[in-house]
């Protein structure tokens, strides 16, 4: 089975090396200057190892043929320009899996490539990208998940499944993707207000007279939001979100804090922008939210 990975970064990078290292047909689709940092192998290096993996890379002037399954791991300031340069490897049976925060990614895709086509997914994972390109794993946590928007599990469905476990990872085929997108973008968007409104790591905040306070009125704040659009989580599905954000010492920072501080393009309009708008079209105030995206806003505003 082929597969095609847009970007290499500390999704793509993570998990498609993990295909990679275990002998999977894996493809690398990245821009030259990234192509020429992996030319001696990816290392992922953190809690889980430190291993030098061999990876095959191409741009996107160069890709020909269809691919079996095509996995998009890029940002999404990013999805409009791949909807593009991806089209040459999408045939009659490729499988498209996103893996994207938030939710406003799967109908760009299905307008692009049909619902059909489009799977669901979600991946956890805490890694970032050093100067040098390599990816660094900061917490053990890695899984991935993926299943249809609509419709059963099909044989299909299920030898990609089979292809994409590997070690290194753990894998969960679910019939209920599109709840677990939504509990997922939940969870960012608290970890996102979190810690972009205080300015540090979970622990940090913790540590702070009424931090904890803060901490689960946010997640109340944006759990009450999926549960109005349909999606309410499990209470094991929320005990999971209080306990990775309530962890005591915790170094845990949100990627799009990360991006920012690192003065990156950062995806606070498609998380908490996007989030907010939601939330007022069914009718609920979410000032936390509202308030981190104005100083997202702002900070863009002081930097442009």
């Amino acid at each position: 089975m082929k597969t095609l990975i847009v970007g290499a970064g500390g999704t793509g990078g993570y998990f498609g090396g993990r295909l990679a290292q275990a002998g999977r047909d894996v493809m690398f689709l990245v821009r030259d200057r990234r192509a020429e940092q992996l030319a001696g192998g990816l290392r992922i290096f953190g809690v889980g190892g430190d291993e030098t993996v061999p990876v095959r890379t191409i741009t996107a002037d160069e890709l020909e043929g269809t691919y079996d399954v095509v996995i998009v791991a890029v940002k999404a300031g990013a999805l409009p320009v791949v909807l593009e340069q991806i089209a040459p490897a999408v045939g009659p049976e490729t499988l498209i899996l996103p893996f994207l925060n938030g939710m406003a990614h799967l109908q760009m895709l299905n307008d692009r490539f049909g619902p059909a086509a489009v799977l669901g997914g979600i991946v956890r994972v805490v890694t970032t990208v050093t100067a040098d390109g390599e990816i660094h794993q900061m917490k053990p946590i890695a899984t991935m998940t993926l299943g249809p928007q609509t419709g059963p599990i099909t044989e299909d469905l299920r030898r990609v499944h089979q292809e994409l476990s590997v070690p290194g990872y753990s894998t969960t085929l679910s019939e209920d993707i599109v709840a677990a997108m939504w509990h997922k973008w939940a969870f960012i968007t608290a970890a996102g207000v979190i810690t972009c409104l205080m300015r540090g790591p979970i622990g940090a905040i913790l540590a702070a007279p009424g931090g904890e306070e803060f901490i689960r009125e946010v997640i109340a704040e944006t759990e009450r939001v999926v549960a109005e659009a349909g999606y309410p989580l499990t209470a094991e599905a929320h005990a999971a979100s209080v306990e990775m954000l309530t962890e005591p010492g915790s170094v845990f920072t949100s990627s799009l804090y990360r991006d920012v501080t690192a003065g990156l393009p950062h995806e606070g309009e498609h998380l908490l922008g996007h989030f907010v708008t939601t939330a007022q079209e069914l009718g609920l105030s979410v000032p936390l939210t509202a308030l981190a995206l104005l100083q997202l806003r702002t900070h863009d505003q002081a930097m442009a």
